[in-house]
């Protein structure tokens, strides 16, 4: 594997970031994961657009975003994969043992590994963690991913894929790498930003090709809601046939599969949308 490292290709083993590194050391950093096509990135232009948003949201200065495409074509360039996921990390750099930044400047970072198209449907678990909706980082995307990584574990071990969260006032938020939809009364929905929940970029696509409403919804929604998906830039749409013990049918539902086909079609069109 070759790596962008701080604006040069490096061989995976002599990739090497500093410990002293503020992504390492308290999670001063921000990321970005892209689907990678046949050595091309999918809207690439809103990541990077999102890229720049939670890197001011952390007080971080603007990354370079020449330097980051000319990062991204490289790592494809030099680990050709038909389908994968493109990482892009940015962190304060070298600083201090402490919360306080040095003046090092910032570490970029652009990695490339295969991946496999995912399953149409899936199962996923609530969680009792809750996201604040009022913290600092809200809606960022940063590398400071602890708690997602510990409601993902306690998903795998429920036998899903994906861990859904409510907020600090018990409305539905998101999953730990996901936005979620859900269909009630025939309707598309899913929770505003206002939620808490990140941005996301499949989110967005769907809402503008799809048609569905950011509506505020109580946590509990899962527990009547017609049909439910989650969504990601490695996911695209996925149908949830599983949430806990409730059993939502084998495979996407009517409006879950023609939304799917609606980011099928749309985004085969469109390597940038």
């Amino acid at each position: 594997m070759r790596i962008w490292l701080d604006g040069a290709l490096r061989d995976v083993d002599n990739a090497h970031v500093s410990v002293l590194d503020h992504g390492l050391t308290v999670g001063d950093g921000v990321f970005e994961t892209l689907k990678a096509e046949r050595g091309r990135a999918f809207a690439l232009t809103r990541h990077l657009e999102r890229l720049t948003r939670s890197a001011r949201g952390l007080g971080l200065p603007d990354p370079d975003l020449d330097e980051v495409r000319r990062a991204c074509a490289a790592v494809l360039e030099a680990n050709p994969v038909e389908q994968g996921r493109l990482r892009l990390t940015y962190t304060g750099g070298v600083a201090p043992l402490g919360s306080d930044r040095g003046d090092a400047g910032t570490t970029l970072i652009a990695a490339v590994a295969p991946s496999v198209r995912r399953p149409d449907a899936t199962a996923v678990v609530t969680v009792p963690w809750v996201r604040n909706e009022r913290s600092a980082v809200a809606g960022l995307k940063t590398t400071s991913y602890a708690e997602n990584v510990v409601a993902l574990a306690a998903a795998h071990r429920a036998g899903a894929s994906e861990a859904l969260l409510a907020n600090t006032v018990g409305r539905l938020c998101e999953g730990t790498g996901s936005n979620v939809f859900v269909v009630i009364d025939g309707e598309l929905h899913t929770p505003p930003l206002s939620s808490g929940c990140l941005a996301g970029i499949t989110r967005a696509l769907i809402l503008d090709w799809a048609g569905a409403k950011e509506t505020d919804l109580p946590f509990d929604v899962l527990e009547r809601a017609e049909e439910v998906f989650v969504t990601s830039s490695l996911r695209d749409a996925q149908a949830v046939v599983r949430i806990d013990d409730r059993e939502l049918g084998r495979g996407p539902g009517p409006v879950t599969a023609e939304v799917m086909r609606i980011f099928e079609v749309m985004a085969g069109s469109d390597i940038d949308p």
